[in-house]
């Protein structure tokens, strides 16, 4: 099972491709990760990015928000699954009405709105945080 992050747009800001790349190397220790970039933000270009066969999961306000426990849980039943997934941020304008009858489901990192180039690096954290507790390991306090 791998997990992909699918971005619309690259990063500018060096501060934050340093600190998601340190968070990608990470995670790197325990899923088959990647980021993978377009820059065609409409739906089709999305849809032609995610394969048919894996399991499209929308990072959206409207997404259903976990606590980082709850995350991981959620992150082990995908593994369970064996299936791809592809966790996909939008555009600056979110995603057309075929991207969301595509999607498998939504999740939120918050109720609040995120750049797209800093919810990369809130993602990428919130995935390897998830991985430690999923390995019992010490990074997450509870």
């Amino acid at each position: 099972m791998k997990i992909t992050l699918l971005v619309v747009g690259k990063t500018t800001d060096p501060r934050l491709i340093a600190l998601t790349d340190e968070y990608c190397a990470r995670l790197k220790h325990y899923v088959p990760f990647e980021i993978k970039v377009i820059t065609d933000d409409n739906g089709k270009g999305i849809l032609k990015a995610v394969p048919t066969s894996s399991q499209m999961i929308l990072l959206d306000e409207r997404g259903k928000e976990y606590r980082s426990i709850e995350f991981a849980d959620f992150i082990q039943k995908k593994m369970n699954s064996g299936r791809d997934v592809v966790f996909v941020v939008g555009g600056p304008y979110g995603f057309t009405q075929e991207v969301y009858d595509r999607a498998d489901g939504m999740v939120s990192l918050s109720k609040m709105t995120f750049s797209h180039q800093m919810i990369r690096l809130l993602f990428v954290e919130q995935l390897y945080r998830a991985c430690t507790i999923i390995k019992h390991e010490p990074y997450h306090h509870e």
